[in-house]
């Protein structure tokens, strides 16, 4: 074999020199590579030492670096070489050196038996790959012989040490079978010809593991091979022998973790359930941990109590379909399920005291799923047997979603907090799942319960229990129609009899009158009973998410309800937001809030709550308008143009979003006369039109001072046409001066709206050839600097198509220009400036011809 490197002469050689792929410079690039602190010479290295493992070369040198006095990182080095050739360049190798190459790394194998692990297992993937490369034909019992050649005993290695090298080896092999890069078709031959293999293998891995004289490293890296071949979709019933001493190897510390990965992907496999009868047969088994599992949970060990769930769990979620089937059964698997469900209430705070229940969450979806998928008959059977359980299943749930003591959760570190908020939400999805199976007999029993714990006078309750049980509710109300419960009423009339206390609870009491705003928008004289709660909690920063997203929803769901309150949570608003008590989105949702609210009300009284609302603003604005521009009162700035643009959003006189909601949905008459919100707009436009002229090359500034246009345009619609004319001229001094891609988005909008009105056309028709002509100008000082104009050019322009397409007759309009710039577009790296351009030349090539 050493003179190996003369035969397979094209197997990819590198870009450097054949000559310089010697041992001695493979030596050198190993130890550049591991010692040289420069990271370009690392590089250099690795890059070289890449080129080195493909050359024809590396026949030679790998043989040579595995020398017993080479140190282990260079032999890791040659063996690594040697299975990168066997495995990608097979074909190679003529097949009159097959026999040679085997024996070579037999040879290696048992000299490395007793030596470097990480090499022994370099050469065993080597071997594994020549193996997978001659099966079936050329080498058909190779596991049977890899067997008997390492039991042979004129082997200068111990007994232990050939044990040890032959359980390596065997356990390589299926892994490289998964990873390998055969043909599908050679794929199909091995997969069948080790399925037959396996027959030399699981008696010699039960013998080892059952023969009390094994020493614990090689009964572990027995399980290790009967985890790695049970992958290969070896029949569960032949499996049944090793599975059953995996389970006796559970009780042995050292050889746990093992006994557990190799149970798990025993019963994994997706083929395992046709094995109806083997499955039974391990239910006793898992049941037979349920000693171990208390004894594991009292004692604190984590790692037992963790892996023994695991099992169960495997069992349980994978053939729960197969094990329902087995009617004759039924008590047998019922108890699996219980033991599944001390699993889930294992006692402890997630994530801190344990991490196991999470692990059990999948379980009751697939058992839910399956008991739902039978026939009525059937199903009426099973909804006797598992109502209960999953009743016992959400108090499980609702105890450990509850919050530890103030105390303890506050020694918690912030990603702690965050895995426990992330396992609530699970806990959440999970309760809005079951729902499907308990209906609203789930709803009653938790009313029923917070009613007993508000109202006992015996012992006083805890926060976090009333929580929990709040969180459960909140939970089924957020996905689920709660309009038709007969508890909703008893419950909005109960949350104000709780002690709130804490910030948590606080937060979820919020999140529970918020989920139940569709409610409360069907029973309107039930809003009094929860919005002062409310407003007094927007007063809190801590609960600032909370608040503002419930005010939110109640002023959407329930603005024709709510003038009788309108004062009372205009005052409030204004309060906090004055006292500058929330973050600024918070700030924003707030004013989307307000826009709901007023919605609702008569025009003077939206002018009159509009005037005191933004009037401060608009006297801060003027303040900024006049200073000179820096960091902090652009800041400034954008905030209150963002307050102002979100009120906007949602404030709708004329209700057009509510056109989409259906004909029975009560609405206010359209009110005559200018609207509100472009009222306000043409006080306050002079000021606006000031601070774009100190602002106008910044573009997060002229972004914002867009939104508020673009934002009323899309809300009111054809209410915003008094406007068009005096915008239009600001655009197109705005766009001239320096150009940006948000003011050809508000241009795109007026375009939308307004261009097909004879009234607008104009103005409309005016800004459009301005702003065509400076972007192609800007086209020919070189656009790649600004793909987002380019992006918002193309995308005007294909508005225009779609809308008015009058626009593109104008002799004004130099149509090939803008068809080259087009064109150009779509040269750009950006994606969605390319998509830009597409979707123009879809609307413009169809009109071409016309």
């Amino acid at each position: 074999m050493e003179r190996r490197e003369e035969q397979p002469g094209a197997a990819g050689a590198g870009a450097a020199p054949a000559l310089d792929f010697t041992v001695e410079n493979v030596e050198k690039a190993l130890h550049q590579l591991y010692y040289d602190p420069n990271i370009e010479n690392k590089n250099l290295a690795q890059k070289w030492l890449m080129q080195a493992q493909v050359s024809p070369q590396a026949w030679h040198f790998s043989w040579q670096l595995l020398q017993p006095d080479k140190v282990p990182e260079i032999q890791y080095f040659g063996a690594s070489a040697l299975h990168i050739k066997i495995s990608r360049y097979w074909s190679d190798i003529p097949t009159d050196q097959y026999e040679s190459l085997k024996a070579q790394l037999f040879t290696q194998i048992t000299h490395f038996a007793s030596g470097s692990k990480i090499v022994l297992t370099r050469l065993c993937v080597a071997l594994a790959s020549l193996a997978l490369s001659m099966m079936p034909d050329a080498w058909p019992c190779a596991v049977a012989d890899m067997v008997r050649l390492f039991q042979a005993e004129d082997s200068p290695v111990d007994g232990q040490g050939r044990c040890l090298a032959l359980l390596e080896l065997l356990t390589v092999l299926p892994e490289e079978f998964q990873t390998s890069r055969l043909p599908q078709y050679r794929k199909g031959l091995v997969r069948a010809s080790l399925a037959v293999e396996c027959g030399a293998v699981f008696p010699l891995l039960e013998q080892l593991l059952q023969q009390p004289s094994s020493p614990s490293c090689v009964r572990q890296k027995v399980l290790k091979c009967f985890s790695s071949w049970v992958q290969l979709e070896v029949p569960l019933q032949d499996c049944e022998a090793l599975i059953q001493a995996a389970f006796a190897a559970l009780q042995d510390s050292e050889l746990f973790d093992s006994s557990v990965e190799a149970i798990v992907n025993a019963i994994s496999q997706p083929d395992a359930q046709r094995y109806v009868n083997t499955l039974l047969k391990l239910i006793p088994l898992v049941l037979g941990l349920q000693d171990q599992l208390r004894q594991a949970v009292q004692n604190g060990d984590m790692e037992t109590s963790h892996g023994i769930c695991r099992i169960a769990v495997a069992l349980g979620e994978n053939h729960s379909r197969a094990l329902l089937d087995q009617v004759e059964h039924w008590q047998s698997f019922l108890a699996l399920v219980n033991m599944i469900m001390f699993c889930t209430g294992i006692p402890g705070h997630y994530p801190v005291n344990e991490t196991t229940s999470s692990l059990t969450l999948t379980f009751w979806y697939t058992l839910q799923d399956d008991i739902l998928s039978f026939e009525a008959e059937k199903q009426a059977v099973y909804q006797q047997v598992y109502r209960p359980v999953y009743f016992q299943l959400v108090d499980v749930l609702l105890h450990k979603a509850q919050f530890p003591s103030d105390e303890e959760y506050g020694f918690w570190s912030s990603d702690e907090k965050e895995q426990f908020r992330i396992y609530r939400v699970d806990i959440s999805d999970t309760l809005m799942y079951v729902y499907e199976m308990l209906g609203a007999e789930l709803l009653s029993n938790l009313y029923d319960k917070l009613g007993r714990l508000l109202t006992s006078s015996e012992e006083p309750y805890s926060w976090q229990h009333t929580e929990a049980l709040l969180y459960g509710f909140q939970s089924i109300a957020e996905t689920i129609d709660v309009n038709y419960s007969d508890v909703v009423p008893g419950l909005i009339g109960l949350i104000p009899r709780i002690s709130i206390s804490n910030v948590q609870l606080a937060d979820t009491v919020m999140f529970t009158i918020g989920a139940l705003s569709e409610w409360l928008a069907d029973h309107p004289v039930m809003i009094n009973s929860v919005l002062p709660l409310v407003l007094h909690a927007l007063g809190n920063p801590e609960l600032s998410v909370s608040s503002v997203s419930t005010l939110k929803k109640i002023c959407r769901e329930c603005k024709y309800d709510l003038p009788p309150y309108a004062a009372n949570i205009v005052a409030v608003s204004q309060d906090v937001l004055m006292k500058q008590i929330h973050k600024t989105s918070q700030c924003m949702w707030l004013m989307q809030a307000l826009g709901f609210l007023l919605s609702a009300l008569q025009v003077e009284e939206i002018l009159k709550n509009l005037h005191s609302l933004i009037s401060p603003y608009i006297q801060q604005l003027e303040k900024l308008a006049e200073e000179i521009p820096n960091p902090s009162n652009k800041l400034a700035i954008v905030h209150i143009l963002g307050l102002l643009s979100n009120l906007f959003t949602t404030l709708d006189v004329s209700h057009h979003e509510d056109d989409h909601e259906g004909p029975e949905l009560r609405k206010l008459p359209v009110p005559q006369g200018p609207n509100p919100v472009v009222v306000v707009l043409q006080q306050v436009f002079q000021l606006i039109q000031k601070v774009l002229s100190k602002w106008l090359n910044d573009a997060q500034v002229v972004e914002a001072v867009c939104a508020i246009f673009e934002k009323s345009v899309k809300t009111l619609l054809d209410d915003f046409a008094p406007m068009v004319p005096q915008l239009c001229e600001m655009l197109g001094r705005m766009y001239s001066t320096i150009p940006q891609a948000s003011a050809l988005d508000l241009t795109r909008q007026l375009v939308h709206i307004f261009a097909h009105e004879p009234a607008h056309f104009p103005p409309i028709e005016a800004l459009f050839l301005l702003v065509t002509s400076v972007t192609l100008t800007l086209f020919q000082q070189g656009p790649r600097d600004h793909p987002d104009i380019v992006d918002s050019f193309m995308q005007l322009l294909a508005q225009a198509l779609k809308r008015k397409p009058d626009l593109f007759l104008c002799e004004r309009l130099d149509v090939k220009a803008v068809f080259h710039c087009a064109v150009l577009a779509l040269k750009f790296p950006e994606a969605p400036t390319v998509k830009a351009s597409c979707g123009f030349f879809t609307e413009l090539l169809p009109r071409c011809g016309k």
